[in-house]
């Protein structure tokens, strides 16, 4: 706990000391105020943040839990704030796999693959023992978004859709050929072209206020854009709406700085940053005891990744071509799916 502090404290006491003896009532007031303020502000950064980068997210679950205020609401309750980021270094191949609990990569790779291929099914996840959109699949969760009419499995125009089919009419399993926008083979033609590459228009959303009530869950990270600097450095930052910290969140992190990784391989440049900003950023009521447990634990060596092979069609990389080096991880912590 005691690495979890804001390195801002002693800032601001040597600040409010140079006032001296003449300060007045207001200006010691004004001063404390002025503390609290930065405190806030500041309260996910610290010393440790610079010598490993999982300690934001540590902080972050800390500020949640000493400052979130308690709500209730669809799903259950949740103590939150509003407004985070976080930015992780993707260079010589780090991939920020978080360490203070195991993180199921390859399931979170798996449903990568899934979306860049525009599946919106969740039984090719399932037959492949992924299970995490079973939930939100369920005939009972579907009654409840007024979508039981959908064939088993179906999910609606979520986020491969978009991805790869922007707002093109969704019909279930069928040839979408032609269909839509493919805004993930526009970012990758803009990429791969030294012209366009450094566009600040290199933008993919998954947001489509024409869709959402077609969705089984209106999607939670909504926009990212892709940026190269110095030629070929190639960085992802992610706004995401609402971030489940101790369980999707680990998930987010791991999955854009994969497909960075892969986009950087595909296009022939190299990952440098990904840089992750969530607005609602929440723990559920039964997440509280094991994220107290997990702010205990101190953060590992993150792991390093290399792409073994380039593939000519983004749609045709398999999780075999993924190879994780040194993921020493502590063990896992078993936090309950919320639909």
């Amino acid at each position: 706990m005691d690495n979890i502090i804001n390195c801002y404290n002693d800032s601001n006491t040597n600040d409010s000391n140079t006032n001296g003896s003449n300060a007045n009532d207001s200006n010691a007031n004004d001063s404390n105020a002025n503390d609290i303020i930065s405190n806030n502000i500041f309260s996910n950064i610290n010393h440790n943040t610079y010598s490993h980068q999982e300690y934001q997210y540590l902080n972050l679950i800390k500020q949640i839990l000493d400052d979130g205020f308690w709500e209730e609401g669809r799903n259950g309750k949740t103590k939150s704030i509003f407004g985070a980021t976080m930015r992780f270094s993707l260079k010589n191949g780090k991939i920020p796999i978080l360490t203070t609990k195991k993180t199921a990569w390859k399931t979170c790779l798996k449903e990568l693959l899934w979306f860049i291929k525009g599946e919106t099914n969740n039984n090719l996840l399932k037959q492949q023992g992924v299970r995490i959109w079973d939930a939100n699949s369920s005939p009972e969760f579907l009654k409840s978004r007024e979508l039981d009419h959908y064939a088993d499995g179906e999910l609606g125009p979520i986020y491969g859709h978009q991805w790869r089919r922007f707002n093109g009419k969704w019909e279930g399993d069928r040839d979408y050929n032609g269909v839509g926008i493919d805004q993930l083979q526009q970012i990758i033609d803009l990429l791969k072209n030294p012209a366009t590459r450094t566009s600040r228009r290199i933008v993919m959303t998954a947001w489509n206020p024409c869709q959402l009530n077609e969705m089984a869950l209106p999607p939670c990270h909504i926009l990212c854009q892709f940026n190269v600097h110095n030629g070929n450095q190639l960085s992802c930052s992610l706004y995401q709406r609402s971030g489940d910290i101790l369980l999707g969140v680990p998930f987010n992190i791991a999955s854009y700085s994969f497909l960075t990784h892969l986009i950087a391989k595909h296009c022939g440049l190299e990952a440098y940053e990904f840089i992750h900003f969530i607005g609602n950023c929440h723990i559920y009521e039964e997440h509280v005891s094991g994220a107290n447990l997990q702010i205990t634990r101190e953060p590992r060596e993150l792991p390093t990744t290399d792409i073994v092979n380039i593939r000519e069609n983004i749609n045709d990389y398999q999780v075999s071509d993924f190879v994780i080096h040194n993921y020493n991880h502590h063990d896992a912590i078993n936090f309950k799916m919320v639909a």
